[in-house]
């Protein structure tokens, strides 16, 4: 029987071999992709403004909250997109946590990074950052740290406001590659 689990367990300094194999490399890769489809996360849009004053956003779905006291919540951000560096330089940026029926604010953004708000009202309050009218739960955020985490960067947030209905928003999910709902009545 032949399993596409690959484990990599921690090793003592003296047993420890050189790095393995580009394939087993690129393997493990693959691997710890397909296991992290499994994993449900939530679909957000994290937007801001740019130093010229456009509204820049992108997807992302590992996101978290961090601390309660003070209200922290983090984004994990790509280091290649065409946004990160606009991201992680503002000092404003609010995320929208988004529910079934808003599949189609995360399609708008698959487009180019300089048309993703062609056609997207904003709420008359986005002056900070850019709050999508139609995203029906959303965290304002003021920069809190900006750490290093391998191919990403993390983003922490400082929540100074909650836009929307928390009891009846959210529950928007990626799973297994595609979208699916976790809403309760």
């Amino acid at each position: 029987m032949t399993s596409t689990l690959l484990e990599s367990q921690p090793q003592p300094q003296s047993q420890r071999q050189s790095p393995a194999p580009e394939g087993a490399s690129q393997e493990l890769a693959d691997a710890f992709r397909a296991a992290m489809s499994a994993l449900a996360a939530p679909v957000t849009i994290v937007t801001c403004y740019d130093d010229r004053g456009r509204p820049r956003g992108l997807t992302a779905s590992a996101v978290s909250s961090l601390s309660l006291t003070p209200p922290l919540f983090l984004v994990c951000l790509d280091r290649n997109s065409r946004t990160h560096e606009t991201l992680t330089g503002a000092e404003d940026f609010a995320v929208h946590l988004l529910g079934p029926g808003e599949e189609h604010l995360v399609k708008r953004f698959m487009r180019p990074a300089e048309h993703r708000f062609d056609g997207v009202p904003l709420a008359a309050d986005s002056h900070l950052a850019p709050v999508i009218r139609d995203a029906s739960l959303t965290l304002r955020c003021v920069r809190h740290d900006v750490l290093e985490g391998g191919d990403h960067t993390i983003l922490v947030g400082r929540v100074t406001g909650v836009g929307g209905e928390p009891t009846h928003s959210g529950g928007l999910l990626w799973h297994r590659r595609g979208f699916a709902h976790a809403r309760r009545p």
